[in-house]
């Protein structure tokens, strides 16, 4: 087996490297009700890793709060102060993150997962994600 072929995490994970993550949304909200998917736990757990979260999030709670959305039925107010309270620290937008989404591909058109990717990119960060239709791109480690 070749190098290239090894699973980054495993890999990272046997290296002892700290990585910097940067969770989206529905991995958040799912951290906050105890229900993150086998393959996040340990990402979580792991008390090397430093774990961010996006104003972009919290603004997609927000809006889709408001339409009722059924998965997305949590208190902003409350998500942001648990996720401070627990050590995750806030990855500020900048305008510069806001240029970057538009050297992305168009074929994944949500503004939220945009910009979250564009601020992984730009600050060296791994997006990590259980959406499917981020999974090509990178820094994105899937885990769904």
């Amino acid at each position: 087996m070749t190098l290239m072929k090894w699973d980054r995490a495993l890999l990272l994970k046997l290296l002892k490297v700290k990585m910097k993550l940067l969770i989206d949304t529905h991995l958040l909200l799912w951290a906050a009700a105890d229900m993150l998917p086998k393959q996040a736990i340990d990402y979580f757990e792991d008390l090397e890793n430093e774990l961010h979260f996006s104003p972009a999030s919290i603004w997609e709670v927000v809006i889709k709060n408001g339409l009722n959305r059924s998965d997305f039925r949590v208190n902003p107010t409350a998500l942001y102060r648990g996720l401070l309270e627990n050590g995750y620290k806030e990855l500020e937008i900048s305008s510069n993150h806001a240029i970057l989404t538009a050297g992305l591909p168009l074929h994944h058109k949500d503004p939220f997962d945009r910009i979250l990717l564009a601020q992984a990119r730009a600050e060296g960060l791994a997006l990590l994600s259980a959406d499917r239709a981020l999974s090509h791109f990178s820094p994105v480690i899937f885990v769904g």
